[in-house]
């Protein structure tokens, strides 16, 4: 069996999980299930250990758990999967999503992406984690970044999700119309909330408004009204000058962190979307206090119209200043 289990069910978990949280959205929880059931099953998998952590990360990326909660169960489950196999391109691929969206440890993110590319140059996860998120959204090499995530099209161009990362590394590098074509393409291939999300926002970029809301619609009933979706759409209406939906969908978000967790960054801009300037500069200070894993880093604050608003605040400037890389 591949990669260290000889259990048949503990590798179907695995593929069924692996394939669930390709997707994004509600489908994490599902994922996360999957590899939980895995490593019940067979404690010595490495695959499903990476899978468990890559779950427990995006479960935090995503806005479903709060960081404290889940990211150090992910970078416990990423250790795991390393020392079970330090041959695998996945399990140090997990461990440097670890390294990027909790610890901030950038050589060390680096270093864990580049094993893991040394070890398998096709994995899919890899090239668009190493492309989008570190290159493109964390350090703004954005030529390299998007280089890479062509590289998994290449290898795997019927992926959605792999276009839709695409698409992403083009909105964060403020190029909206080359991530419209590439949102579209994820479109053409799967109905899911990751390609319905970025397709919301590339469309917002291009400023094809209209078209961005609808999107935003359909990704929040794929989704159960995520909450990044959810702030994205604030930032649309504001731009189509719908302020009062704008201040709706603030309303509804403070309701709902009231009982559960919402990100903070979220909350920043659907307040600022809102009007709402000194409550979402509030909470941009806790979302960088608690790294919230979408803390904005300059390459988005300069190109991504959910920042229009605070970026346009020296207290927001200051901020993303005084966190910036190291």
């Amino acid at each position: 069996m591949k990669a260290g289990t000889s259990n048949l069910e503990a590798y179907q978990l695995y593929l069924k999980g692996r394939a669930l949280l390709y997707r994004r959205g509600l489908d994490i929880r599902r994922a996360a299930q999957c590899f939980e059931r895995a490593v019940a099953l067979d404690p010595q998998y490495p695959l499903a250990w990476s899978g468990l952590a890559d779950a427990r990360t995006m479960l935090s990326l995503s806005g479903l758990e709060r960081p404290g909660a889940v990211m150090p169960q992910a970078k416990e489950a990423a250790i795991r999967a390393v020392t079970l196999d330090p041959m695998l391109a996945e399990t140090h691929c997990s461990l440097a999503m670890i390294h990027v969206l909790h610890d901030w440890e950038w050589s060390k993110a680096e270093h864990e992406f580049l094993r893991a590319l040394a070890l398998n140059p096709r994995y899919l996860q890899n090239l668009t984690s190493y492309g989008a998120l570190y290159m493109t959204w964390v350090q703004g090499r954005v030529d390299e970044g998007i280089a890479l995530v062509k590289q998994a099209l290449e290898y795997d161009p019927l992926s959605g999700y792999a276009h839709a990362m695409l698409a992403l590394s083009y909105y964060w590098a403020g190029r909206g119309a080359e991530a419209v074509v590439a949102a579209n393409a994820a479109r053409e291939l799967e109905e899911s909330f990751i390609v319905y999300y970025v397709s919301q926002v590339a469309f917002h970029l291009d400023r094809q408004f209209d078209k961005a809301a609808a999107a935003g619609e359909m990704a929040l009933a794929l989704s159960g009204r995520n909450a990044p979706a959810l702030a994205s759409q604030a930032t649309i209406y504001a731009d189509l000058g719908k302020i009062a939906d704008a201040q709706a969908i603030y309303s509804e978000l403070v309701a709902r962190a009231a009982h559960g967790y919402i990100p903070a960054i979220r909350m920043a801009i659907a307040a600022s979307a809102a009007g709402e300037l000194d409550l979402a500069v509030a909470h941009a200070r806790e979302a960088f206090e608690v790294r919230d894993p979408w803390v904005p880093w300059e390459i988005a604050v300069k190109n991504c119209p959910e920042y229009v608003r605070l970026r346009e605040d020296p207290r927001f400037n200051e901020l993303v200043a005084r966190k910036g890389l190291k």
